[in-house]
């Protein structure tokens, strides 16, 4: 039986914002945003030029365009977080994450490098994640796109969805390609 393209695309499910959030939920969210480098590398384990070429989906990003858009994604909401953080709801700036997929940067660029990053950034994250105090969680900042002030709770919840997400797609293409 042929997988649907919305099964495809969302493996885990579309992401369904939690509607507040307790200790245990954000240590639970902060858990998985701080595993997420290593399940990446599981993703890309042994995989040849080819595979990482290979769109996870029909119309689909590569696998190396997946893997540098989460270096991307993750990289503009470390600086979101920090920018809540030392402002008063600031307004960040949103990106085109299909145009920055199609850079050449990311077709340049060895995909463990975007791993690597990845490592890196989320010791940070996760580090400010578990360091913030009762009251930071209620900071926000204004997205534009969406005209609407996200609190970093929120973000956290949709970060710790968003490299599930991912991954899962990379494993999802594993299994029915039986790599």
């Amino acid at each position: 039986m042929e997988e649907s393209i919305e099964t495809l695309k969302y493996p885990i499910g579309r992401f369904i914002a939690a509607e507040t959030y307790a200790p245990h939920t954000l240590n639970a969210w902060i858990h998985n945003i701080r595993i997420l480098p290593v399940l990446l590398d599981g993703c890309i384990e042994n995989l040849d030029e080819v595979q990482l070429n290979t769109p996870y989906r029909p119309g689909g990003w590569t696998i190396i365009q997946v893997i540098h858009h989460i270096a991307d994604s993750h990289m503009n909401a470390y600086i979101r977080l920090k920018l809540a953080l030392t402002a008063d709801q600031p307004t960040i700036v949103p990106y085109n994450e299909q145009l920055w997929a199609e850079l050449p940067d990311v077709f340049d660029v060895p995909v463990n490098m975007s791993v690597t990053l990845v490592h890196a950034l989320h010791v940070r994250w996760t580090t400010m994640l578990r360091l913030m105090k009762d009251e930071d969680w209620l900071r926000n900042y204004y997205h534009p796109e969406d005209d609407k002030l996200v609190a970093l709770w929120q973000m956290t919840n949709m970060y710790s969805w968003h490299g599930k997400h991912h991954v899962e797609q990379i494993m999802a293409l594993r299994k029915r390609m039986a790599w």
